[in-house]
């Protein structure tokens, strides 16, 4: 018979082996699942879910990637530019002197004084049509002497300037080649926050380069674009782009192209998180006037506007805070014409709702003079339609022709009409105010500043932008150019060649 102290060594035998037993089975069958211990709690309860990332496939960016890729080029644009010390004009000599002009262009070959010296500037630019023509950035050519576009497949072509729109940042050049790729245009307007999109290029010279990210917001302004009738109203993305990447493609899922990337917000000059591109719709309008005219045409409100917010909702005493509040108008233009007033508030252009001003402008800008539109206005606390029929700068519905633009680009300047208050103002009886200053004849033979009124040229009286087309059409030689300041008594003379 068992004794006490035998049954006791029975048990304690049995225990270790059930132990053992217990740490062979954990030690060679590991529990591969977490255990979660569920607790009452006055909160609610929190939702658990399993997740592998294998188990849930992410988006397929390879199709839209071997489409596209075709279809966007790099662009080398080299300007000639003046050798030795006119490469740096803003640089003080003793900079010059002590670094050289190699610490800011490169090592390159020695030139001797006056031989031009060549700025290189590359880019991309995307195929739009399989017969050659090519959409980039302005600033990608901007003062180009040469322009040199290399295919994905490596062919290289010299490629002519159809045309530029400063005011959006947008160029067109054309190329003469077999079988070219082209892209498909896509539907901007389509595009949602959050959507995947991909931005294709070749930063740092670094061809075909493809990142993917996500439209971050839309009709973003962040005031880049230097010029008097700049339409910014970019696709955000946090897509990586980077110096290089700018006229490149900007595309769907689908490999339609929604974009042309154009600029970076970024403290160092690199991708730092957030990058914008143009509108596929502003970019098919501003190529199809350049092709179908030579120039932009571009329908006006004559309004000065801004964006609707809580702030100036309590100031006006509104009741909503999205929108365009109307701040003033310009005389004869088309708002004023059509009924609106000072203090409108702008709710829709077609029944698209705009609730920011550069919503506005961006739908407005790809309208033509003559164009009609119809706006929903918010005047007094109820809504009011209005038809506006649009028109350009000078007042009137007509289509500007390309002659009547080359002398003025040539000179590099928009020219805008006085009105009578304005000349009153001035002491004036005519005159034009040069409102935008380009690159150009002035700029590079005269100190002429933005706001100068031109009264005469060569002894005519100019009335008007037109007058000064007239003047200056079949000009030869030396011009001298007269006029005034605003709020500066003295009359100034600036003398150029035509």
């Amino acid at each position: 018979m068992f004794q006490k102290k035998d049954l006791a060594l029975l048990v304690f035998a049995a225990m270790l082996g059930s132990l053992f037993t217990v740490g062979l089975n954990y030690a060679f069958n590991p529990k591969k699942e977490k255990v979660f211990r569920i607790e009452h709690s006055n909160q609610a309860p929190a939702l658990i879910s399993r997740y592998d990332a294998h188990d849930t496939p992410g988006p397929d960016f390879t199709g839209a990637a071997e489409r596209v890729m075709p279809t966007v080029v790099h662009i080398r644009s080299t300007q000639l530019r003046p050798s030795g010390r006119g490469a740096t004009p803003n640089l003080p000599e003793a900079f010059r002197d002590f670094f050289g002009d190699e610490f800011f262009f490169g090592p390159g070959p020695q030139r001797s004084p006056g031989q031009p010296q060549p700025a290189i500037g590359t880019g991309s630019g995307v195929i739009i049509s399989d017969d050659g023509y090519i959409v980039t950035n302005n600033h990608v050519i901007d003062k180009a002497d040469d322009i040199e576009v290399t295919l994905h497949d490596n062919r290289t072509f010299k490629a002519d300037l159809v045309g530029v729109d400063p005011s959006t940042d947008l160029a067109l050049l054309k190329i003469e080649g077999d079988d070219l790729s082209a892209v498909t245009l896509g539907n901007s307007d389509d595009v949602r926050v959050g959507q995947w999109v991909l931005a294709i290029g070749n930063p740092f010279n670094l061809n075909s380069t493809v990142t993917a990210g996500i439209v971050s917001a839309k009709a973003r302004n962040i005031n880049i674009l230097r010029d008097q009738s700049a339409i910014e109203s970019f696709i955000q993305t946090d897509a990586a782009v980077n110096p290089g990447n700018s006229g490149g493609a900007l595309v769907d899922l689908n490999g339609n192209l929604i974009g042309i990337n154009t600029a970076i917000a970024s403290p160092t000059g690199s991708y730092s998180g957030y990058s914008f591109a143009v509108p596929v719709s502003i970019v098919r309008k501003v190529m199809e006037d350049l092709l179908q005219y030579g120039t932009v045409q571009r329908g006006y409100l004559g309004v000065i506007i801004r964006s609707l917010d809580a702030t100036l909702a309590r100031e006006h005493d509104l009741d909503i805070t999205e929108g365009v509040y109307v701040d003033s108008l310009v005389s004869n233009s088309a708002a004023e014409a059509a009924g609106i007033e000072k203090g409108d508030v702008i709710l829709s252009v077609d029944g698209t709702p705009v609730r920011q001003s550069s919503e506005l402008i961006a739908a407005v800008g790809t309208r033509r003079p003559g164009d009609k539109v119809e706006l929903q206005v918010q005047r007094d606390g109820k809504e009011k339609t209005f038809e506006v029929t649009l028109r350009n700068r000078e007042g009137n519905t007509e289509l500007v022709a390309e002659a009547e633009l080359s002398v003025l680009n040539e000179l590099g300047v928009d020219l805008a009409a006085l009105d009578r208050d304005e000349l009153k103002v001035l002491g004036l009886d005519h005159g034009v105010k040069i409102t935008q200053l380009r690159p150009g004849k002035l700029s590079r033979e005269t100190d002429v500043r933005e706001g100068f009124i031109i009264t005469h040229i060569d002894g005519e009286k100019i009335k008007s932008p037109e007058d000064v087309q007239k003047v200056l059409a079949d000009k030869k030689g030396g011009v001298m150019m007269e006029g005034r300041y605003e709020n500066y008594p003295r009359t100034f003379y600036y003398a150029f060649g035509m």
